[in-house]
C-alpha cells in the first residue's frame, strides 16, 4: 500500500510535502559536512600532488553522478520510503534488503548521527568555552541528537525548509571560501608544485603514492560526497516525484561537485601541499586558510559556519535514514510498531523516536567511529548492489513505468560498477582487516534476519 501501513483507508499515510527546492536541499545539506574541510589534508598525503587531489575530487564526482543517475531512475520507478532497500529487495530479495537496512540504520545511520553530533559538539566547545571533558562531551551529543530528533517530529514540510535554509548557508560558505582564496591567495601557476610529503599524521605508508593512494583519496572524496542516494530513502514523500526526484538529485549532485573542485582549488592557492600535508590529523584545511588569509577572527566566524553545516548534516541524515526502519516494519522485518504513521504530522514518528534512541546510545558508547571506519567498504557493496539493481529490473520488468532513464545505459551504470569495483578491491588491498570488520559486522544480521523472519512468519 504505498504511503502507510497496512491498516485501514482511513488511517494516516505520508505526506508528499517535498517539492523540487528542498528535495534537492535535503541532498545538498545532507553531503556537505565537515569532509569538504577536512579531506584535502588526508587526500594530499595520498596523492602528494594539487593536481591529483582535484583529479581524485572530479573522479570520485563523475563516480557519484554516474550513481545519481541510476538512483534518479530507480526512484522515479519506485517512489517508495527506504530507497535502495527497496531497489535491492526487487532485484536482490528480501535478505539482501535486510542486510543493507541492518547496517544503515542500526551501524552507519546511527553510528554517523552519533559521530555528527559529537563533531559539532567539539566545535562548539572550541567556539564558546574551550575544550569539554569526555562525559561532557556526551552528554551535549546526546542532546543535539535529542533536539534534531524533536524537530524530525514535525511535518516534512517544515523539515524540508529547515534542509534549504541551511544549504543556502552551506553554499554561502563553501563559495565564500572559494572565493576568497582566488581573490586574495597566489596565481594558479602555484599548483605546478611539485609533489611534496609533510608529516601526514596519521595517513599510513601503504596509503601513500601511487595507484594505492589514488584509490585511498579517492575513498576520502567518496566519504564527502556520501549522502547523494538520501533522497531516494524519502521518496514517498516527495511532490511530483517523476520529474522532482530526477531532478534534484542530478542538480544537487553537479552543484555539489561545482563546489568542492571550487574550494579545494583555491586551498592549493593560499597552501602548498607541504603546508597542508603537515597540518596536524583534527585540523581544518579551511580554517587553516581563512586564519592565513585573514586571521583567528575569520577563522572562528568559520567555525560557527561548520557548526552550521554539521548541525544541516545530521538533521537530513535523520530525516533520511529513519525511513529505513519504517520501511522494514512496513514489510515485517522489524516491529509493526515501527511503521505507525502521526496522525498530526504524517511522519513516521516511532521510527523516528527508535532511530534517536539508538544514536543516543552510540553517543554515550564511545564506539561509532571504529564503526563508521570499518563500514565504508560495505556502503561502496551496498552502493554497488543497489547501482546492479537497474541491469536486473531491466531485464525482469522490462515493461514497467519508468519516469526517467538513465542516460548512455548500460554505459553509465556499467562504468559506476567498474569505479566501485576498483574501490571494493583497494580496500581489500590496502585495509584487509577494516574490510573483513565490516563484512563480519554485516554478516551479524544474518541470525537477526532468520529469527525474525521464522518469529513474525511462522511456517
Amino acid at each position: 500500500m504505498m504511503g502507510g501501513v497496512n491498516s485501514p483507508l482511513s488511517a494516516p499515510i505520508l505526506d508528499r510535502g517535498l517539492a523540487l527546492v528542498p528535495a534537492a536541499a535535503l541532498i545538498v545539506t545532507n553531503v556537505i559536512g565537515t569532509g569538504v574541510f577536512l579531506k584535502a589534508r588526508v587526500m594530499t598525503c595520498n596523492v602528494g600532488s594539487p593536481w591529483l587531489v582535484l583529479l581524485a575530487w572530479a573522479t570520485a564526482g563523475l563516480l557519484t553522478l554516474g550513481g545519481a543517475l541510476c538512483f534518479a531512475e530507480l526512484s522515479a520507478m519506485m517512489p517508495r520510503s527506504g530507497g535502495q532497500y527497496n531497489f535491492i529487495d526487487a532485484a536482490f530479495g528480501k535478505v539482501w534488503a535486510f542486510l543493507y537496512g541492518w547496517m544503515e540504520t542500526l551501524l552507519d545511520g546511527a553510528g554517523s548521527i552519533a559521530a555528527i553530533a559529537t563533531v559539532f559538539v567539539i566545535f562548539a566547545g572550541n567556539l564558546f568555552s574551550g575544550a569539554f571533558t569526555p562525559f561532557q562531551v556526551q552528554l551535549a551529543s546526546a542532546a543535539t541528537i535529542l533536539v534534531v530528533t524533536l524537530l524530525n517530529l514535525a511535518s516534512v514540510r517544515t523539515n524540508g525548509w529547515i534542509a534549504s535554509i541551511v544549504t543556502a548557508l552551506k553554499v554561502m560558505l563553501v563559495a565564500g571560501i572559494g572565493i576568497a582564496a582566488f581573490l586574495f591567495g597566489g596565481p594558479l601557476s602555484s599548483l605546478a608544485a611539485g609533489a611534496m610529503h609533510g608529516v601526514c599524521a596519521g595517513v599510513p605508508e601503504t596509503s601513500q603514492l601511487g595507484l594505492a593512494g589514488f584509490g585511498a583519496a579517492m575513498v576520502g572524496a567518496l566519504w564527502a560526497y556520501n549522502g547523494w542516494s538520501d533522497l531516494s530513502m524519502v521518496a514517498e514523500e516527495v511532490r511530483d516525484p517523476d520529474r522532482t526526484i530526477p531532478h534534484a538529485i542530478i542538480g544537487s549532485s553537479l552543484l555539489i561537485i561545482a563546489l568542492y573542485l571550487l574550494v579545494n582549488l583555491g586551498y592549493f592557492l593560499v597552501l602548498s601541499p607541504a603546508e597542508i600535508a603537515d597540518l596536524p590529523e583534527e585540523a581544518s584545511v579551511a580554517g587553516a586558510v581563512m586564519m592565513k588569509l585573514f586571521g583567528a577572527g575569520i577563522a572562528s566566524l568559520l567555525t560557527l559556519g561548520m557548526m552550521t553545516a554539521n548541525f544541516g548534516a545530521l538533521h537530513s541524515t535523520f530525516l533520511s535514514v529513519s525511513r529505513l526502519p519504517f520501511a522494514m516494519a512496513r514489510d515485517g522485518l522489524l516491529p509493526r510498531a515501527l511503521a505507525v504513521i502521526s496522525p498530526r504530522t504524517h511522519v513516521p514518528s516511532r521510527a523516528i523516536i527508535a532511530l534517536g534512541a539508538v544514536a543516543i546510545g552510540f553517543a554515550f558508547s564511545g564506539s561509532f567511529d571504529m564503526l563508521t571506519d570499518v563500514i565504508v567498504f560495505m556502503l561502496l557493496v551496498f552502493n554497488g548492489l543497489a547501482v546492479a539493481a537497474i541491469f536486473v529490473l531491466r531485464r525482469r520488468l522490462p515493461d514497467a513505468p519508468r519516469p526517467y532513464r538513465v542516460p548512455a545505459y548500460p554505459l553509465v551504470a556499467g562504468l559506476f560498477l567498474a569505479g566501485t569495483g576498483f574501490l571494493i578491491l583497494n580496500a581489500l588491498v590496502a585495509t584487509p582487516w577494516r574490510a573483513l570488520a565490516s563484512v563480519l559486522i554485516v554478516a551479524s544480521g544474518v541470525p537477526v534476519y532468520a529469527w525474525y523472519t521464522r518469529r513474525i512468519n511462522p511456517a
